[in-house]
């Protein structure tokens, strides 16, 4: 019966040995490989010089760079600009295309100033021919029949009688759906007519 090992006793490890030591390569060494490897025209590999030789009368200077022309820069600068600045109103322009309701807030009048010795109006502050709850007649009929051709708005309801609280929610959840922001929730205004109408031709 075998014994089992002793747990206070390592185990033995082996050794690890490196098998191949990197030594760097002398500088002249490096440059006589590139000459072995790629020998100048008309030079064979028999009139190689020796390796301890000296080879600087063998080297040749690198013509010197010519300077880039000071315009050039400053052209690529300017594209560089230029282009980051088209980027950038492609982006602001898509982004705007994105906004609902901008089309309806650039589209309203601007409110006109009321004289100071005019006495104030008892008409409509949303303006003319805004409708909402308690209000009744062929306009509110019109609203009911345009309501009822857009899908799931007005359900259930019916084309004539009063704005109750039926048709306001209607109105409500059409401009919920449509992202219609210029009038206020479940009012039949401007912005709410212009998009009802523009949908129910």
């Amino acid at each position: 019966m075998p014994t089992p090992p002793d747990p206070e006793r390592p185990r033995p490890a082996r050794v690890v040995e490196p098998v191949r030591v990197l030594r760097a390569r002398p500088t002249d060494a490096l440059a006589e490989l590139m000459r072995e490897l790629m020998p100048e025209p008309g030079e064979g590999a028999r009139n190689k010089p020796p390796a301890d030789a000296d080879t600087d009368a063998d080297t040749e200077e690198l013509p010197p760079v010519p300077a880039e022309d000071p315009a050039a820069p400053r052209w690529r600068r300017r594209w560089v600009v230029a282009s980051a600045l088209a980027a950038a109103a492609l982006v602001g322009f898509g982004c705007a295309l994105l906004i609902p309701g901008r089309q309806e807030a650039t589209a309203r009048p601007a409110p006109s100033a009321v004289p100071a010795g005019t006495a104030p109006s008892t008409a409509d502050p949303d303006g003319p021919g805004t409708l909402r709850q308690g209000d009744s007649g062929p306009e509110v009929t019109e609203l009911r029949r345009r309501l009822l051709r857009i899908p799931d708005v007005f359900r259930d309801g019916s084309a004539t009688g009063p704005y109750d609280a039926r048709l306001t929610a209607a109105v409500a959840r059409f401009q919920l759906w449509y992202g219609i922001r210029g009038d206020e929730t479940g009012v039949y205004g401007d912005d709410t007519r212009r998009d009802l109408e523009s949908r129910t031709r």
